[in-house]
């Protein structure tokens, strides 16, 4: 899959470049709404700052509050069916794919994030959040 450099604005208010902020900068990108938006209100719903990462409990809440619809690419014991690869998600969408402690915004088919998370095309995606 191809890749795309893209912090989602985090530039713009921070200036660490090492920070676990994949489902506010997922967000951004996919919503196309500001950075510190998505942060300010990541951080009321769940209750502590996203900058840290959000607890996998908290990330379903906060992907539905932002209009993500969940997709299970997997279930439990069936093992890997789906990768972050060209034709085994949808290329012509805005998704949110869910991967082993991390997510990534793929809009039509082209990663966005600040590295290519894709493995050569074996990171399994055991899900993703399809936004319109």
């Amino acid at each position: 899959m191809k890749f795309v450099y893209d912090d989602g604005g985090r530039m713009k208010y921070f200036k660490a470049a090492n920070v676990s902020d994949c489902v506010v900068r997922s967000l951004a990108i996919v919503t196309g709404r500001d950075y510190k938006q998505i942060y300010d209100e990541t951080r009321r719903l769940v209750g502590y700052t996203p900058r840290n990462g959000v607890y996998p409990k908290d990330v379903k809440k906060v992907m539905k509050h932002f209009g993500g619809e969940w997709v299970a690419c997997m279930k439990v014991g069936e093992g890997c069916k789906v990768h972050l690869a060209n034709g085994e998600i949808p290329m012509q969408a805005k998704i949110v794919c869910n991967l082993s402690k991390h997510v990534v915004a793929v809009i039509n088919g082209i990663i966005h994030d600040t590295y290519d998370s894709s493995r050569n095309g074996t990171r399994c995606v055991y899900g993703y959040w399809k936004f319109n």
